[in-house]
């Protein structure tokens, strides 16, 4: 295993990753070198288990740091920021940004018996899946916590162009997720900041499994895929190394399909 990040006093900060894809990234990281700042939000009741997880990520002879905070909230944004610049002094840096947070609206628009989706329901899920990207970047940003050399990374899907019930408020989120992501590509290019969104095959998460019929997804992907086979969090996490790696730092702009080939299909 190369570790070519290692000793270079370079972070990944993964807003979502006590699971699904920004935990397998930021165990592919680690394995890598790059030392890992977490920020997540889970109950009292899921610490043991990720308390394994992120010793799992710290027996790589790297630090890291967590907080079961909410991204969203912008004061606890400062505070974390204000945490993180203490941590890593004058010399440490921000090599990549990867924003893997999941919290969207899953109500159909149409429904008889059950909750339909609200305007504010767009809202809550535009800001948690799309807009966090561009706050958490101005504000890493404005503190100068880049590496000249920085990899923002996001996590799209195929809802971005593809309709499905009770998909509608985070279809949008996503499709709004890319745009922000190339118009950050544009203008933070200058600062040597290069951003680049991850298409994922369907890939069993907990957020999938939350997707009302999402066993539905799960068949139809298995049928189209020509591997049969779902995607997997590490084969995410993989291309978010290779995205990170110095081979890559003119891919800059771009929607990446990690899925195996199932979009051909």
């Amino acid at each position: 295993m190369v570790a070519e990040f290692k000793n270079r006093n370079e972070w990944a900060l993964i807003l979502g990753g006590s699971a699904g894809l920004g935990l397998a990234s930021a165990k592919k990281l680690a394995m890598h070198g790059l030392n890992i700042i977490i920020v997540h939000r889970n109950s009292r009741a899921d610490t043991p288990q990720l308390e394994k997880e992120f010793d799992l990520i710290k027996a790589n002879e790297v630090e890291c740091l967590s907080f079961n905070k909410d991204a969203m909230s912008v004061e606890k944004r400062n505070l974390m920021i204000d945490a993180v610049k203490a941590k890593l002094g004058t010399e440490g840096k921000i090599k990549v940004l990867i924003h893997s947070i999941a919290k969207g609206n899953l109500k159909p628009m149409v429904d008889g018996e059950n909750p339909t989706l609200q305007n504010d329901d767009f809202h809550v899920t535009l800001e948690s899946m799309a807009i966090s990207l561009y706050d958490w970047t101005k504000l890493i940003f404005g503190s100068k916590l880049f590496a000249a050399d920085a990899r923002i990374i996001s996590f799209t899907s195929e809802g971005n162009k593809k309709a499905f019930p009770g998909y509608g408020a985070v279809s949008v989120a996503k499709a709004a997720l890319e745009a922000i992501t190339r118009n950050i590509a544009l203008e933070f290019a200058p600062f040597g900041i290069k951003a680049n969104c991850i298409q994922a095959g369907v890939t069993d998460t907990v957020s999938f499994r939350a997707i009302p019929g999402h066993e539905i997804l799960e068949k139809a992907s298995l049928h189209r895929n020509p591997f049969k086979r779902l995607t997997r969090p590490e084969d995410v996490a993989n291309v978010v190394y290779l995205l990170c790696k110095e081979e890559a730092a003119w891919i800059n702009g771009n929607i990446i399909i990690v899925d195996g080939g199932e979009h051909i299909n």
